[in-house]
C-alpha cells in the first residue's frame, strides 16, 4: 500500500483538489438554488457515480510526471505525422568575394518541416552543410625570353675589322716604309746624308694670305733651299727639320698630337697653318712620296729626300691630297 500511495502520491494530490474544487461549486450553486426558494435536495457525489470518472479513472489519465520509465523522444521531428521535408541548398552568387582560395567556403541547408495540422507552425531546422571550395583557374602569365646584350653580340656578326692601326693610321702601300714609334726609335751613332728643302710657291699669288704675311713668303718660294744633310741612325723627319730650322734661325712651331703620336707642323718662317685658307697648312714628302702618317713617327734612310710644302687646298696643289685625307 504505501508502494502505491508513494508512486501516485502526485495524482492523489490532484484529485483531492478536483473534489475539492467540485465540492465548493456544489455549495454555492446550492446556496444560490436555495437563496432563490428552490428546494432541490442536496447533492451527493454517490449519486453522480454514473456521470463523472471514478478517483481511480482520473488518476489513470493523469500522466505520472516522475515516472522513470517514460520514454521521450530525442527528435520531435520524428513525431509528427503526415509531414513534407523540403530540402533547400544556398549557393554562392557570382558577387561572392573570396579572400582565401584555400578556405572553403560553407553554405546553409534549410530543411522547413510542414504540417498537415493548420494549426501547427512549420518546423526550421538549420544546419551548416560544408560545399566544395571553388576552383580558381587561371592561365599561367606568358613568359618572353630576350637575350641579353652579350648573348646577342656573341651571335651577331663581327664588326668589320679596321685597317687603320691604334693612331689611325691607313695601310702603307707596298714597298714604302712602315712607321717608328718615337719612344721605339733609338738614335745611334752611325751616320748618312738626307736632302732637306723647305718651300711656299703655292702662298706666291694666294689672295687670301693677310698683308703683313706677304713680305714673309719668298719672290721665288723657297724658304729653306734643298741642302745635304748629314743624319744619325733612328733619326725621323721631324727631328731633322728641328735641328736645321734652329742652326738656320728660321721659326718654327709645331705640337704634340697623341692621337697620331707625333708632333704637327703648325707653322715654318711664321707662316702657320689657316693662313692661306680654311684647307692650307704644312705638309711633307719623302722621295716624292706623301706619307700618311706624321713626321715624327718617319724613320730617315741614307739618302731620302725630304721636302716640305704649304698647300692651299688640302694638298690637291702640291699632289698630297691622299696624305691629307682626300
Amino acid at each position: 500500500m504505501s508502494v502505491f500511495l508513494k508512486k501516485h502520491k502526485n495524482k492523489i494530490v490532484i484529485v483531492a483538489l478536483m473534489v475539492a474544487v467540485l465540492t465548493g461549486l456544489w455549495f454555492m450553486s446550492g446556496t444560490e438554488e436555495r437563496g432563490a426558494g428552490n428546494s432541490a435536495p442536496p447533492y451527493s457525489v454517490a449519486e453522480n457515480t454514473n456521470s463523472t470518472e471514478s478517483a481511480a479513472d482520473i488518476l489513470e489519465s493523469i500522466p505520472d510526471m516522475t515516472d522513470d520509465s517514460a520514454e521521450t523522444s530525442e527528435n520531435p521531428a520524428s513525431e509528427l505525422s503526415g509531414t513534407t521535408i523540403t530540402s533547400i541548398t544556398e549557393s554562392p552568387t557570382n558577387d561572392t568575394t573570396v579572400a582565401n582560395p584555400g578556405t572553403d567556403v560553407s553554405t546553409t541547408e534549410t530543411i522547413t518541416e510542414t504540417s498537415t495540422d493548420p494549426s501547427t507552425d512549420p518546423v526550421i531546422i538549420t544546419t551548416e552543410t560544408p560545399t566544395t571550395p571553388p576552383v580558381m583557374t587561371t592561365e599561367p602569365p606568358t613568359v618572353t625570353t630576350t637575350s641579353s646584350p652579350t648573348e646577342i653580340n656573341a651571335t651577331s656578326e663581327k664588326p668589320t675589322e679596321t685597317t687603320q692601326s691604334k693612331y689611325n693610321t691607313d695601310p702603307v702601300p707596298d714597298g714604302k716604309p712602315l712607321p717608328v714609334e718615337p719612344q721605339d726609335a733609338t738614335v745611334g751613332d752611325g751616320s748618312f746624308t738626307v736632302t732637306l728643302s723647305v718651300r711656299c710657291d703655292t702662298l706666291i699669288n694666294n689672295t687670301k694670305l693677310d698683308k703683313e704675311k706677304r713680305e714673309l713668303v719668298p719672290d721665288d718660294g723657297v724658304i729653306f733651299a734643298a741642302t745635304t744633310i748629314m743624319v744619325y741612325e733612328g733619326e725621323s723627319v721631324f727631328n731633322v727639320l728641328q735641328r736645321e730650322m734652329k742652326r738656320a734661325k728660321i721659326h718654327m712651331a709645331f705640337r704634340n698630337t697623341p692621337i697620331y703620336n707625333s708632333a704637327y707642323i703648325e707653322a715654318i718662317n711664321n707662316l702657320y697653318e689657316f693662313d692661306g685658307g680654311d684647307l692650307s697648312g704644312w705638309m711633307y714628302k719623302v722621295n716624292d712620296w706623301f706619307p700618311n702618317y706624321g713626321c715624327s713617327r718617319y724613320q730617315l734612310q741614307p739618302g731620302d729626300v725630304i721636302e716640305w710644302v704649304y698647300t692651299c687646298d688640302l694638298g690637291r696643289d702640291v699632289g698630297g691630297y691622299y696624305a691629307a685625307g682626300g
